[in-house]
């Protein structure tokens, strides 16, 4: 199983999905600081807010085998700019979450993911499970291809 780092601003579904990820009860808690786990590297949305924070995210993401670049549904805006995945030496997948929120614009939302240069994106529900199985045959497959 490859290991994947959760990356996106706060509130995103980073938590979340790791919580999902791993078959856990989901349950709101605020990330604090960066939870690795066996197959999850979940980490503070602040992190990638904040400038002086970010190279913590770039020196973990060599602990990962893949990096997760998640918008949820209803942002109003992109974190990520234009072509970052170029900046990457691992593959970079994007993770659109919550795509069942009321205010959810999911076309939109993957448009920002593919201009951050992402060419494998999955959209999911945590909370109900939709799309995590994806996420998790994508991350036990030998090939690293989306299945």
């Amino acid at each position: 199983m490859k290991k994947i780092i959760l990356m996106g601003r706060s509130e995103a579904g980073k938590t979340t999905l790791r919580q999902a990820l791993n078959g856990n009860k989901i349950q709101y808690h605020k990330t604090q600081y960066i939870n690795h786990g066996d197959v999850v590297i979940d980490t503070p949305g602040e992190y990638a807010e904040n400038r002086e924070l970010g190279s913590a995210l770039a020196l973990y993401s060599y602990e990962a085998d893949v990096i997760g670049l998640l918008v949820n549904a209803h942002e109003q805006y992109c974190l990520f700019p234009p072509c970052v995945t170029a900046a990457a030496t691992r593959p970079v997948i994007g993770i659109v979450t919550q795509i069942h929120h009321p205010e959810a614009n999911v076309p939109r939302a993957v448009s920002w993911l593919e201009l951050a240069g992402c060419q494998t994106i999955f959209c999911v529900d945590s909370v109900t499970g939709e799309g995590v199985g994806d996420i998790l045959s994508y991350l036990s497959d030998e090939t690293g291809e989306a299945l």
